[in-house]
C-alpha cells in the first residue's frame, strides 16, 4: 500500500517493483529498477527517506527516521531480509545483511558489507570496502574481488527478479 502522509506522497519510479503487503508512506522517493519486497515498511512521516536506483529492500525490513534526520540509501545497495534502518546513510554498493540494525547517524561506506544480525550503533562510521559484523559491529577485514563480485551479482539478480515479479503483477 502506498499512502500520503501530512501532504507528502511517495515518489516512486515506474520501473520499481513493490510486493504485495509492502507499505510506503509519506516523504519517500525510490529510484529506477529498485525492488521493495513482501511486508516491508518504509515510512517518511517525520523526515525524508531517499532510496536510489537498483536498490533491493528485502522482505520484512523496516525503514524509518528520527525527526529531521533523513534516511539515505544510495544506488546499488542490497538490504537483506528483516533489516532495520533508522536515520542512517548507506553508501553506493553496500550490502546490509539479514536482520541487521543500522541506527541514527551511522554511515555505511561505499561497497561495505554488514554481516547478518549486526548492530551498527548511532553515529558509527563503517569504512568503504570492508566486512563489519557483530554487536556492536566491528570491521573484521577488507573485502576481496570475489566478495565485491558477489555483491554486484546480488544487486543484478534482484533487479532481474523484481522485473519478473512486476510483470506477474500485470
Amino acid at each position: 500500500m502506498i499512502y500520503p502522509y501530512n501532504g507528502k506522497t511517495p515518489t516512486i519510479d515506474p520501473t520499481v517493483y513493490i510486493a504485495d503487503y509492502a507499505t510506503i508512506t509519506g516523504d519517500v522517493s525510490i529510484g529506477a529498477h529498485s525492488s521493495i519486497w513482501f511486508n516491508t515498511v518504509i515510512r517518511g512521516d517525520v523526515a525524508p527517506t531517499i532510496i536510489g536506483e537498483r536498490v533491493s529492500i528485502q522482505d520484512l525490513s523496516c525503514l524509518h527516521q528520527s525527526p529531521g534526520k533523513t534516511l539515505l540509501i544510495e544506488d546499488d545497495v542490497t538490504v537483506g531480509h528483516k533489516a532495520l534502518l533508522h536515520s542512517c546513510t548507506i553508501r553506493k554498493g553496500a550490502l546490509i545483511g539479514m536482520g541487521s540494525i543500522i541506527l541514527d547517524g551511522a554511515e555505511i561506506g561505499e561497497g561495505a558489507f554488514i554481516g547478518a544480525g549486526s548492530l551498527v550503533p548511532p553515529g558509527k562510521i563503517i569504512p568503504p570496502n570492508c566486512l563489519a559484523l557483530g554487536s556492536p559491529a566491528k570491521v573484521v577485514r577488507e573485502l576481496n574481488d570475489e566478495d565485491r563480485a558477489d555483491m554486484v551479482r546480488i544487486v543484478n539478480s534482484y533487479v532481474d527478479k523484481g522485473q519478473v515479479y512486476k510483470e506477474m503483477q500485470k
